[in-house]
């Protein structure tokens, strides 16, 4: 049985070094490490990786629950590919068995618990937003798109496949642009 590793970090001023020694002092091989939001599985390779590699009675083992997932969508699937492997999970800081039926209840309660901070935070966030427009202070993001400059190349007599590629934009933002929806 191997032991392999996972570290994640939601954004990139946060450092996954304390994980990443506490899973080598666990025992893993290899430790994986990769910034992105726990909250959706997409778009994170390395956990890919790791999930392609592993094979019968390997174990994936992570600190904490809410490094793997925050969506208990995610959580459950990630453990029923797992367990479809023939692998299993653990956790360094939480008592995590998934082949009890208590050891899996438990774990879907830590699931339960990291989605429900995502979301307490993400309402958090839309309250202070709210606020923040109220006083006139918040303004959204800046425009990432330099409409005069999308005028001017089209005034060039360029079309919007060559504004889009010149500005390294998509065509629909160039449209949206030209039509003052942007």
């Amino acid at each position: 049985m191997a032991k392999y590793g996972y570290a994640r970090a939601s954004t990139p001023d946060q450092d996954v070094a304390i994980q990443v020694e506490a899973l080598r002092k666990a025992g893993c091989v290899d430790v994986r490490t990769e910034i992105a939001s726990g909250s959706r599985r997409d778009g994170r390779r390395e956990l890919d990786v790791l999930m392609t590699f592993l094979r019968e009675s390997d174990c994936l083992v992570v600190t904490r629950i809410d490094r793997l997932a925050r969506s208990i969508r995610d959580l459950q699937n990630i453990v029923h590919d797992l367990s479809q492997k023939g692998a299993r999970l653990m956790a360094t800081e939480q008592p995590i068995d998934t082949r009890s039926a208590a050891g899996k209840a438990f774990l879907d309660m830590l699931g339960v618990f990291a989605e429900f901070e995502t979301n307490l935070r993400r309402e958090r966030q839309m309250e202070g937003i709210a606020k923040a427009k109220a006083r006139g202070v918040y303004r959204g993001r800046r425009p990432s798109i330099d409409a005069e400059e999308v005028s001017r190349l089209k005034a060039d007599g360029l079309g919007a496949t060559a504004i889009a590629k010149k500005l390294g934009i998509g065509r629909a933002s160039v449209y949206r642009v030209l039509s003052g929806s942007a």
